[in-house]
């Protein structure tokens, strides 16, 4: 037990500190983390489980949209594919249908990829 606190106690520090790119990154990490649980849970026949967890990545892409910013022209972009994505969930989620799931993971594969991209090229000083 006291393991796990020291955990809780790490994980919220990680949050807390974390820069805003970072935080993004963490979601991103978070709703494919949830959808794979979803996945699992549909194949062991756990339903309650899977809508669980299925909502909280829906919850997380809910979030990410909620965060852009439209006066930029790419902030629509990013909203029509959270958008497909969220749409994927639920009717991965409604009809547990496992390839409507995975289709939403590779797409915020992608995206997480593409972040992880951007933030080390930010490092770098190559994005302005």
């Amino acid at each position: 037990m006291a393991m796990n606190g020291g955990y809780d106690a790490y994980a919220k520090n990680k949050i807390l500190t974390a820069s805003p790119a970072e935080l993004t990154l963490m979601l991103y990490e978070g709703a494919i983390k949830f959808t794979n649980i979803g996945i699992v849970a549909i194949e062991k026949n756990d339903m309650m489980k899977a809508n669980t967890n299925i909502q909280k990545a829906e919850r997380i892409i809910a979030e990410l949209r909620g965060t852009l910013d439209m006066k930029y022209e790419v902030a629509k972009d990013f909203d029509n594919v959270y958008e497909y994505i969220g749409w994927c969930l639920l009717q991965g989620n409604v009809k547990k249908d496992i390839p409507k799931l995975e289709e939403a993971l590779k797409h915020m594969r992608t995206m997480r990829d593409t972040w992880k991209e951007v933030m080390e090229l930010n490092k770098q000083g190559n994005v302005s």
